[in-house]
């Protein structure tokens, strides 16, 4: 396969060399090394990519604790082995029957138990157990107890994670820091230390022996309503009874003869992924090098204007029509004109009719494919690290600050990146808006990618970035990983950039082209990649954070 010489060279710096697996059957990808072991031992004992996914999941929410979860949400894609009828069960938080339209509009504190949705993930993997599971669900759900119950080994990732959590002085919920402080409070976990957390372990026996209901209807449930009483939380057991998780039908597009796989709204990832590369479709994005400046200002030109139209236009489908034109190859064509390759546009120019106020993140993502060919493509979060930091007292887990991903103020819509449009303003039952954008890319009916990552706003930008690397610059799962990555969002309008050979000088070349840049970590996609050729399976761990990529 032919690699761009521009990329090796960023590889030759990255970390991530010697995380790359391969084999001939399934494959995991995922953040934590525990839970990669997990889905790779379900694998093994005859389990598909959905159970993998469940309990990967589960384990995650024992051992990356700041955005693996039991009381978050996400999106989980799933393509079966023959290619036919991809799905997405939407797990998303809900706002709470209490919630109203101007809840955050006098103050937002996201680390108030306000911002917690109900949660989605325990329903969500029993959905999708009912719809593809193979094993018994207590299989999937056992060994994350296990791990709570009898402790793991924390690694160094895991370590800084939690000491940087603790270190924050905003971090005041007392069972939170009962639950991860280690010994009086006052010492900082290291590499090797041993995490117990008995109260998961029990909520998780719960689920493993009866089910998601005795999440949402049972002993949990009402320790968590008891929570949101005490601090002033909205959350009801009546939310919790009337959550649902939805199966939808995944949405399908193409990019040059690939076939591109994403959830629809309310992830706002598969439609603006979907946009972008409609658009970059009108122009050959290999004309110049992968790292240079005519390069990275046609993706941000294309990015800003996606972005533009997901502020105008998505939402929760059951609060707001969705345009059908969005993901059209034609409206694409229109945008593309209004690129000019030798000036930025500036972002007020894209949506003008958004009135402009004046001026005054935690997510993870793991990607796995079974020995048939059914491959599962999972983002779930808290919103921010370690969600709002809350821990249900005698249940073990964290709750999200999801609630921070609607509109915060009506109609204000500002420079610096604050949204009011109306689509993603908060209402009860409505899901918010996300940016999780787990994809599959395929070609003549095989699998080729299976990708996605966390980072808000940025999440989107990542994935394209691993899809343009791959099919525009033929780059190896590997160095479509480790490649530096950009980000523009519409407004700021400026473009984010990591940090890559010649920096400097790429910064004055865009900037002379009408940009501003700033320089920004990004990302975390775990990534699969199978060789059309052979069907060799390739997982390539992301390690801006933690990962292993590991073979059945």
């Amino acid at each position: 396969m032919r690699i761009v010489l521009s990329i090796i060279s960023v590889m030759a710096l990255s970390p991530s060399i010697g995380r790359c697996a391969e084999g001939t059957k399934g494959m995991v990808v995922c953040v934590s090394p525990l839970a990669a072991d997990v889905g790779a031992q379900v694998l093994r004992k005859g389990g598909n990519a959905v159970d993998a996914a469940i309990a990967v999941g589960f384990a995650q929410a024992v051992t990356w604790p700041e955005a693996g979860n039991f009381g978050g949400g996400g999106f989980m894609l799933i393509r079966p082995a023959n290619g036919r009828n991809p799905v997405v069960i939407d797990y998303r938080e809900m706002a709470p029957a209490a919630a109203t339209k101007d809840l955050f509009a006098k103050k937002l504190d996201y680390l108030h138990a306000n911002t917690a949705g109900v949660p989605g993930t325990v329903r969500g993997f029993a959905l999708a157990h009912k719809r593809f599971g193979k094993l018994k669900w207590n299989e999937l759900v056992e060994p994350a107890a296990k791990l709570a119950e009898d402790g793991f080994v924390v690694n160094a990732a895991l370590a800084k994670s939690l000491n940087t959590v603790l270190a924050n002085s905003a971090t005041t919920n007392a069972e939170f820091r009962k639950v991860y402080g280690k010994a009086n409070g006052k010492e900082k976990w290291i590499a090797g230390d041993v995490l117990k957390l008995p109260d998961l372990a029990r909520t998780l026996r719960m689920v493993a022996t009866n089910g998601a209901e005795a999440f949402y209807t049972g002993e949990p449930a009402k320790l968590l309503v008891k929570e949101m009483q005490a601090s002033g939380g909205l959350i009801t057991l009546d939310d919790m009874k009337n959550y649902s998780a939805v199966e939808r039908k995944a949405m399908v597009g193409t990019y040059r003869g690939h076939e591109i796989i994403g959830a629809p709204p309310p992830s706002s990832g598969g439609t603006t992924l979907m946009e972008t590369l409609n658009i970059l479709e009108n122009f050959d994005v290999k004309k110049h090098p992968w790292n240079s400046a005519e390069t990275i200002h046609l993706l941000a030109e294309s990015t800003k204007r996606a972005y533009a139209d997901r502020a105008r236009y998505l939402g929760d489908p059951k609060f707001t029509k969705i345009p059908e034109h969005l993901t059209s190859k034609e409206h694409a064509k229109k945008l593309a004109v209004g690129i000019d390759l030798k000036r930025a546009t500036p972002s007020a120019k894209i949506a003008p009719e958004i009135p402009l106020a004046p001026e005054s993140n935690e997510t993870t993502h793991y990607s796995i494919i079974d020995k048939e060919g059914m491959a599962v493509s999972n983002t779930y979060t808290l919103e921010n690290s370690f969600g709002c930091r809350v821990v249900v007292r005698g249940a073990g887990f964290i709750l999200n600050n999801e609630m921070t991903d609607f509109n915060p103020q009506p109609g204000i819509t500002n420079t610096k990146g604050q949204i009011g449009t109306e689509p993603n303003q908060v209402a009860p039952g409505k899901r918010m808006l996300s940016s999780q954008c787990p994809t599959i890319v395929a070609k003549n009916g095989k699998v080729l990618l299976v990708t996605g990552s966390p980072g808000g706003r940025t999440i989107i930008n990542t994935v394209l970035c691993v899809v343009v690397n791959v099919i525009d610059f033929d780059a190896s799962a590997q160095v479509a990983v480790d490649a530096p990555r950009l980000h523009h969002q519409w407004f700021p309008d400026r473009i984010q950039m990591e940090d890559r050979p010649g920096f400097a000088a790429l910064s004055k070349q865009l900037e002379t082209l009408g940009h501003t840049v700033l320089k920004r970590k990004q990302g975390d996609a775990h990534t699969i990649w199978v060789n059309p050729k052979t069907g060799l399976r390739v997982g390539a761990a992301d390690t801006r954070l933690d990962g292993k990529a590991i073979a059945e």
